[in-house]
């Protein structure tokens, strides 16, 4: 399917109904609000500020729902209150989505808002991000996996058409190692290391990996820094702000995430990082299953196995097999 075609789709989806959108300002929340102000009776885009994300933020969602012409809200929900949040354990996205998807999901149904949405894209669901049993669990519609739109696309989309978004609208939380304390003196480090970052080399899109007292930069063009006189400098500097030493992560950041299968005679593969929850994806899947035990389900031409290999068989071809394979996807119920 083409990507003008799955756009389309989106719209489909969206068309005539009262939309409410956890909007972050990224690419996949711009791109529904987006096609939304164009398209839905009534758009509402709802913005958790967490105190846990860049100075911009805020201004920046503010805006862009300004720009749509579409309702904005931000709650506030302070993540430096909850206790279990500051833990950081390693379900710790699952925990933090179950917070601001709940409070999201009130303030729209307490406005009728009846149709409530996140950017979760297909992408989404072939890496490490066990938020999105939130998704499901409390209902959130997501017309960019029923539209199979992936991270890729979506970027190209925006791109081409000049609508602007945030290359930077991840939690500074997750650049802490799970089962480190969370503290405001460790988010300030970071905070300000990023910053300095994106101020000294004019990538947008920067992270500060902390662990304790090393500090590893990543950015999303590594020539900038690689061609740069001030590696010394930006060892000062961040040596300054209380890392003892700092790193430099040689792989630049790549957010244009696609879906590619391992496809040969007729067959794919694909290594899911992640283990699948055998019983929960049973209980979706329901008829579909042909033989199932405690290590896999296997469908008509997919096996479902329980250390999260996928495979297929019996296709005409590449494409096919890619599509019958992101069908599949949302469908599955993996393990934190």
């Amino acid at each position: 399917m083409k990507l003008e075609e799955k756009i389309n789709t989106v719209e489909k989806i969206l068309k005539d109904k009262k939309v409410a959108v956890g909007f972050s300002g990224g690419a996949d929340s711009t791109l529904i609000t987006y096609l939304a102000s164009k398209v839905s009776s009534d758009v509402l885009a709802i913005t958790i500020d967490n105190h846990l994300f860049q100075d911009n933020f805020l201004n920046h969602t503010k805006d862009m729902a300004s720009k749509f012409k579409v309702k904005h809200h931000i709650i506030d929900l302070n993540f430096y209150d909850n206790e279990d949040f500051l833990k950081n354990l390693p379900d710790r996205c699952h925990s933090c989505r179950n917070m601001m998807y709940s409070k999201i999901k009130e303030y729209a149904e307490d406005n009728g808002f009846d149709y409530i949405c996140d950017g979760n894209n297909i992408s989404d669901l072939v890496v490490d991000r066990p938020g999105i049993l939130i998704t499901y669990a409390m209902d959130f519609k997501t017309p960019l996996i029923e539209a199979k739109l992936t991270s890729k696309e979506i970027h190209e989309y925006l791109n081409i058409n000049n609508i602007k978004y945030s290359k930077s609208t991840t939690c500074l939380a997750t650049r802490i190692k799970t089962n480190t304390p969370i503290t405001s003196d460790r988010i300030d480090k970071i905070l300000k290391s990023e910053n300095y970052l994106s101020k000294i080399t004019g990538s947008e899109l920067v992270k500060v990996r902390d662990f304790n007292e090393i500090g590893i930069c990543e950015v999303e063009d590594i020539s900038k820094i690689a061609k740069m006189n001030s590696l010394n400098e930006i060892n000062d500097k961040l040596k300054s702000y209380g890392y003892e030493k700092v790193c430099l992560n040689l792989s630049s950041i790549d957010d244009n995430e696609e879906i590619i299968i391992d496809y040969a005679n007729n067959g794919f593969s694909y290594q899911l990082p992640f283990t699948v929850n055998i019983e929960n994806t049973k209980k979706v899947l329901g008829k579909k299953i042909i033989c199932e035990n405690s290590e896999k389900i296997e469908l008509e031409k997919i096996c479902i196995n329980k250390n999260g290999m996928i495979e297929g068989h019996n296709y005409e071809d590449y494409d096919e097999a890619l599509l019958d394979f992101m069908d599949i996807l949302p469908q599955i119920r993996r393990n934190i």
